[in-house]
This record gives C-alpha cells, sequence and structure tokens, in this order.
C-alpha cells in the first residue's frame, strides 16, 4: 500500500449551484513536492480553502496521516499540521513581524501577559532556521511584499506543518528572492514535509516539483510524474485545447505623442528624474527590479504620491495630478498592483464593484442612485470582458483572480479613460485569462486608448508592449523598442544601479 501523507476523496463543493468542484481527488506523499494547476476558477484554491477549514466541503473525504479530518477553521487545521501561504497576504498591519507570526500563540499568559522576549527569541530562530534577514520587531506596514511573503512561509514553518500549501508564493517575489524560497520549499521537502504548491508559472512548476495535478472546470484532468509533462502537454490539459500563441498578434499602430513625462521626482518615494514620451495606441511596458521605481511613477502620474518636481504634459498642455480624482477627469485610470488590498472591495458584489469609480454618473437629481444604469454599465462590462460570475449580486471575492480583475479593467472603462495605468495587470492569472487580458489591452489600445504597463515578467512586457522603459534605482536607465531588444538588454540596464 502506497504511503500517503494527505489522500483528497472525491471532494465536492458548490456556490449558489455553480459547481466549484466535482468529486476531486488525489494524493499526496510525503517529502514531495505535489503542483497544482489550472486556468482561474479551475478549483485549486476552493479545494486548499476546504482543507483548510476556510469553506466547508459538501461531501468527500481529507484523510491526514491515515485519519479523516474535517476542519471547522484555519486555527483548527495549523494545530492539526496544515498550513497555507496565501496569495493574498492577510497580516495585520499595524503589528509587528513576531505578532504576526504568533498570532493567538502568544508565550506567556496572555492577555494578562505576553512574553515578548521569547517571541523574538522564537522569531529569530525560525528565521535563522530559513534564512530570512528580517528585524522580527519590524512593523508589518513597512515591509516589502516580498518580505512580507517570507513572513508568512515562516509563520506556516512555526506550526511544525506536516502539509503546507503555497498558493501563488512567488507572484511578487525577484529571481533571487525565487530561488531563496524554492531553497526553503526543498528544505522543507527533505524534513518529510508534503507540499502542495499551486502556481500559473509553468517553468517554477516542471523545475520544482516531484508530481502534478492539473484541474479543469472543479475536476481533476490527470496527475503524472513532473518529468514526463512539457508546457504544451500542461497547457492543453488546463485549457482543454492547444494554445497556439500565448500573446495575441500586436496589431496596433501607435500615433502621435498624446502624453509627456518631463524630470518626475518623489518628495519621499525612490523617483528621480523619470522622463519619457507616450503615444496614442501604445502600449508601454515599464521594466525593473522590485524598489526600482515603476510602480511609483504610476502613482506618481496618478496622484498617488506626493511629487517633489516633474511637469506632466496631455495633447501639448500642461496638466497638474496631485490627486486620484483630478487625474480621473483628465482622463487617467489606473490598476493597482495589489488586488486584494486596493483593487477590489470583497465585501462588495460585482456589480458595485464595476460601479464604484463611475458613481458620480449614477445620481439622480442629487438624491438617489440609478440601480438600473448600474445594472446596464455592469452587464456591458460582464459581457464585453466576458467575466465569469454566477451573478452580478455575487460578492466579487467568490470570483477567481482573473475574472476580478477584467472586473477592475471594466470598472475602470466606464469612466472612459485616454490612458490606464495597470500595475501588474495579470499577476496571479492563469495562461488562458492572461490572454484575455493581453487581447483587452491591445483591442483599447487599437480604439486609440494608450496603456502604460509595469511587469516583472519580461517575456509578457516583450510580447505585448511597443517600447520598454526600464527603471534601476528610482531612475530611468533604458527606452527600448520591443521588437529589436532582448530580456538580457532588459536586466542589464534594470541592474545598473542595484
Amino acid at each position: 500500500m502506497d504511503n500517503y501523507l494527505l489522500q483528497i476523496v472525491q471532494v465536492s463543493k458548490a456556490f449558489t449551484g455553480v459547481k466549484a468542484l466535482d468529486k476531486v481527488s488525489f494524493n499526496v506523499r510525503p517529502g514531495t513536492i505535489h503542483s497544482l494547476m489550472g486556468e482561474n476558477g479551475a478549483g485549486k484554491s476552493t479545494l486548499m480553502k476546504c482543507l483548510f477549514g476556510i469553506y466547508a466541503k459538501d461531501s468527500g473525504e481529507f484523510i491526514l496521516d491515515g485519519k479523516k479530518v474535517s476542519f471547522a477553521s484555519s486555527k483548527q487545521a495549523m494545530e492539526n499540521g496544515v498550513s497555507m501561504v496565501h496569495q493574498e497576504l492577510n497580516q495585520v498591519h499595524t503589528r509587528s513581524v513576531m505578532e504576526n507570526i504568533w498570532l493567538g500563540r502568544f508565550p506567556g499568559l496572555p492577555p494578562v501577559y505576553v512574553n515578548h522576549k521569547k517571541m523574538y527569541q522564537d522569531t529569530l530562530d525560525i528565521f535563522r532556521k530559513l534564512d530570512i534577514s528580517i528585524n522580527p520587531r519590524a512593523i508589518i506596514s513597512t515591509l516589502s511584499v516580498s518580505q512580507r511573503q517570507m513572513v508568512e512561509i515562516a509563520k506556516a514553518v512555526s506550526h511544525n506543518s506536516k502539509i503546507i500549501v503555497f498558493d501563488e508564493p512567488t507572484s511578487s517575489l525577484t529571481d533571487v528572492e525565487v530561488d531563496h524560497l524554492f531553497r526553503i520549499i526543498g528544505n522543507l521537502r527533505n524534513q518529510g514535509c508534503g507540499i502542495i504548491y499551486i502556481s500559473h508559472r509553468m517553468s517554477e512548476i516542471l523545475r520544482i516539483s516531484d508530481e502534478v495535478t492539473v484541474m479543469r472546470d472543479g475536476r481533476v484532468v490527470n496527475t503524472f510524474p513532473a518529468p514526463e509533462l512539457t508546457m504544451d502537454k500542461i497547457i492543453t490539459m488546463m485549457v482543454g485545447r492547444e494554445l497556439d500563441n500565448v500573446y495575441p498578434p500586436k496589431d496596433n499602430v501607435p500615433g502621435e505623442v498624446i502624453f509627456k513625462v518631463e524630470g518626475l521626482t518623489a518628495q519621499f518615494r525612490n523617483l528621480q528624474d523619470v522622463s519619457f514620451e507616450l503615444r496614442k495606441g501604445e502600449i508601454l511596458g515599464m521594466a525593473g527590479l522590485l524598489g526600482s521605481g515603476r510602480t511609483e511613477t504610476l502613482e506618481g502620474i496618478f496622484g498617488l504620491v506626493t511629487l517633489k518636481s516633474g511637469r506632466l504634459y496631455k495633447n501639448g498642455s500642461e496638466i497638474r495630478t496631485g490627486k486620484p480624482e483630478r487625474a480621473k477627469k483628465h482622463g487617467f485610470a489606473m490598476l493597482t498592483e495589489e488586488r486584494r488590498t486596493s483593487g477590489i472591495f470583497s465585501i462588495l458584489n460585482v456589480r458595485d464593484n464595476i460601479a464604484v469609480a463611475n458613481i458620480k454618473n449614477y445620481k439622480r437629481m442629487h438624491l438617489y442612485i440609478s440601480s438600473k444604469k448600474m445594472l446596464l454599465d455592469a452587464k456591458w462590462a460582464i459581457d464585453t470582458l466576458r467575466i465569469k460570475t454566477p451573478s452580478q449580486q455575487t460578492q466579487i471575492r467568490s470570483l477567481s483572480g482573473g475574472n476580478q480583475q477584467k472586473a477592475i479593467f471594466g470598472r475602470w472603462l466606464l469612466t472612459k479613460p485616454d490612458i490606464l495605468l495597470l500595475d501588474e495587470p495579470t499577476r496571479g492569472i492563469d495562461v488562458g485569462a492572461k490572454y484575455e487580458i493581453y487581447q483587452i489591452m491591445i483591442d483599447l489600445a487599437k480604439q486609440g486608448k494608450s496603456i502604460i504597463m509595469v511587469s516583472s515578467e519580461l517575456p509578457e512586457l516583450l510580447g505585448v508592449c511597443d517600447r520598454i522603459i526600464v527603471m534601476s534605482g528610482g531612475c530611468k536607465t533604458g527606452d527600448l523598442d520591443a521588437r529589436a531588444t532582448s530580456q538580457e538588454e532588459i536586466m542589464t540596464l534594470a541592474a545598473k544601479y542595484v
């Protein structure tokens, strides 16, 4: 008989009549990395949330170490050796690193007495074990997204878990940090942990996995030993068809200069004397390492950071943004980097999330909101962008990441922008949904809209953009023709001031 650490047997789950999981079964062996792949909405995260006690499964069984388990909460799951590192980080931003790691388990006699000295030392011990260099007393809100990701990994390890689920753990990490993460995961595997690894990055899956299970439409397509798989085979199983091209044809034709940035410098952020031009119908990429100033450039344009100096020109005339509301009036729209914390309103439904940026247009006589107009606009966005949702009344947090992102696209398109600022628009989205987002971008460019797109994935920038601005140390270090450059040239410029 095979030695399985975790058996998932015929697990099903439905939401408001929509079957999210349909008799899903696979097994995880001790000391292995079992990767889970599928398009957004395939059921991967839903399955893991059922295991982790966030959702209650409708039927089926989870068998951990030979015993049937059914956790009523994530706390119960962690106490029984199952931990999960979520793609969307759930942390208390105003508290310290060590308090976040030991939340609910403070040493001492809480709330009367908390042994901060022991908590600090225990945190240091875990960090040394994982080779993480973060001050345990640092406040979470002062850390970068990648550092916060490492804190979540340390928290999972602190439970001495038998099973650790990693849900898109590299979406915010640089290549160096990804290598560090993989060393940690490799050490956990060598210690006998069972790792369930969810990612859309097929190169990562093929690099670290022992076994791979592919899901589609809430069902398991098949499970294979990783050495037997190729990218083409995985894509075919994921989408149910062969995907001949990862990127749509770039048939937009940039026209005259519509927007110009001169000497953009931030008051308190890493942004120094950045200048560039943007053409009508152009997709302009922004490349660079984390902290290079890519996001700060978009935020400076949209009025989310205080500028020390610099000028913005649109259609030849100088404009001032300074605030997002003013930027909107000048025809700008911005999709932020972190979809959960600054993109969606998770407690609201799909309709409200789509309508929120355009709410002034639904006011009638300053007395009430026209729900009819909101319904029509939301229907337009859902139909145009092919957003998969049971209804407009469905809470947006129950949609897949790709459909949440398309809803945010719809929100901003309703404001009729001329220039879209997109910060990591395809982060955490599968290959099929990415293609749809790329096609939306190219179609918008063909309609005369202009796009500035930040991405950490160089193949994506080369595949979608017309030009690429390279940033390093808060400065612009290159302005490249996407058709004539290479990943090597971009990385050389990105590392100039590192």
